[in-house]
């Protein structure tokens, strides 16, 4: 005889269903913000390239020093753990997060002497600042949002978050770019001295206003049964540590394309683009991160159906087309819905399965930038712009696969990912250094073999020591 579930017992998971919806939704908030601070570093290096006369080696020094912070973060959390335990552990995921936002908040107040004293040197210095408040941010909200559910779903609600961290990405080369170039080629040194101060004043203050939110709100809170884990116990899983390498690959690939695009589409054989025109194509690139994320949002989510799935998985592309058709004009929404359509068709290919979208999207990365390599004109142009479709799920997917059969180790597996975010300070400094030497479009050969490192993650290097389970949960998947 079957016990069904008492009302009390059902009004109790409803009860808990409703308040993981409500930290998700104020969670998501914080992606969004990080993703609007973290993309203006595009704006800034050839902004901060002009003012201080800088080389592509030198430029790229922002984004060294910004996610050089993630590293350095990470790595004082890595090791506080080995010996102490976990952090989130002991604090839990809310404090980490306030004191995240309280970390992140100086870094901005910094920006206001280094622009009024303009020295670079203080740019790098408020950037470390900022990244290793984001550093406490990335390693408590990621690991929080793929709780709040089930580990099938993990993926599709990593997407939907990341999707609002993408929205943040799209519009901040819009704004900052208008700011900052929209006066001549680059901007007067004191209007955009004065621009920074404002901007990052602002920052300052909704981080502080949303730390004193989740003071006082209430969340899920989610902490370990069991004793505190001392050690690197989280590095005997084999699927991890090829994500850390996967995470340092994916980030490096994904910053560096973007870092250099302004100066991309600057070249005469490319489009001979000016900083504010250029700044509006970024604005692209980044904003296919945000189409491709909330169709990966649909893809991988397990709680619709597949005719759901498929109707609205077309109606994203379509309804960005003609967005785009309407906000700019239909020759350049055209040549972006072949890309649009290219990613529905890998959505598809990926059969909702986490691993072998992650494959597909990297293979066409590599074909894409490999492509702009070799040839000029919008061909190029459009390619690296495309990239940015392909580019979306591959944080969420890779962190989701990296994490998955943890256990009480995912807090310091995160921190492991997120000190992998080193990439993106050493890879996009590498890049500048090749251009400087070689030319800028052969740079892009460093994102080329960071998307080929993530066609084997995605078709085999997740699977290391856990084959009988993943096959279990894509059988499950596959069914729905």
């Amino acid at each position: 005889m079957a016990i069904l579930p008492t009302k009390t017992a059902l009004h109790s998971k409803d009860k808990r269903a409703q308040s993981n919806v409500f930290a998700f939704s104020v969670i998501t908030g914080l992606f969004f913000i990080w993703g609007f601070i973290t993309c203006l570093n595009d704006i800034l290096i050839p902004y901060l390239k002009h003012q201080f006369v800088l080389n592509y080696l030198q430029a790229t020094l922002v984004q060294f020093a910004f996610f050089g912070a993630y590293f350095i973060g990470s790595v004082v959390y890595f090791l506080s753990s080995v010996k102490y335990g976990d952090l989130i552990e002991k604090i839990g995921y809310k404090d980490c997060i306030i004191w995240g936002l309280l970390i992140a908040a100086a870094g901005c107040l910094l920006f206001y002497p280094a622009a009024g004293f303009r020295i670079y040197g203080l740019f790098l210095g408020a950037l470390f600042c900022l990244g290793l408040g984001f550093t406490l941010l990335q390693i408590a909200a990621n690991p929080y949002v793929a709780i709040l559910g089930s580990e099938e779903s993990a993926s599709g609600r990593l997407n939907l978050a990341q999707g609002l961290n993408s929205f943040g990405t799209t519009i901040a080369p819009l704004i900052g770019g208008y700011f900052l170039f929209s006066h001549s080629g680059t901007s007067d040194a004191d209007l955009g001295s004065s621009t920074i101060q404002t901007m990052y004043l602002l920052f300052a203050g909704v981080f502080f206003v949303m730390a004193l939110v989740f003071r006082f709100i209430k969340l899920p809170a989610f902490k370990s049964e069991t004793e505190l884990v001392k050690g690197a116990r989280a590095l005997k899983y084999p699927h991890l540590v090829l994500g850390i390498l996967a995470i340092f690959t994916y980030v490096g690939g994904e910053v560096g394309v973007g870092s250099l695009l302004i100066n991309f589409f600057k070249l005469p054989e490319i489009a001979g683009l000016t900083e504010a025109q250029g700044s509006r194509y970024v604005a692209f690139y980044w904003g296919g991160l945000m189409i491709g994320r909330f169709i990966g949002a649909v893809s991988l989510s397990t709680g619709l159906a597949r005719t759901q799935k498929t109707g609205l998985m077309i109606l994203i592309p379509l309804v960005s087309f003609v967005a785009i058709g309407l906000l700019t004009d239909w020759t350049t929404a055209g040549f972006y819905s072949i890309f649009l359509l290219l990613t529905l068709l890998a959505f598809f290919v990926g059969a909702s399965l986490p691993a072998r979208t992650l494959g597909v999207f990297s293979f066409i990365l590599v074909v894409l930038i490999s492509t702009a390599i070799f040839t000029t004109g919008p061909i190029a142009m459009w390619c690296l712009i495309g990239a940015g479709l392909f580019n979306s799920i591959l944080w969420s997917n890779i962190f989701a696969l990296a994490i998955a059969g943890l256990g009480k180790y995912t807090s310091q597996g995160s921190s492991l990912l997120i000190m992998a975010i080193l990439g993106a300070a050493l890879l996009p400094v590498l890049q500048g250094a090749i251009a400087d030497a070689y030319g800028l479009q052969y740079s892009f050969f460093i994102p080329v073999l960071c998307y080929a490192y993530l066609v084997f993650y995605g078709f085999l290097g997740y699977k290391a020591g856990r084959e009988k389970k993943i096959k279990s949960i894509e059988l499950k998947l596959l069914k729905q």
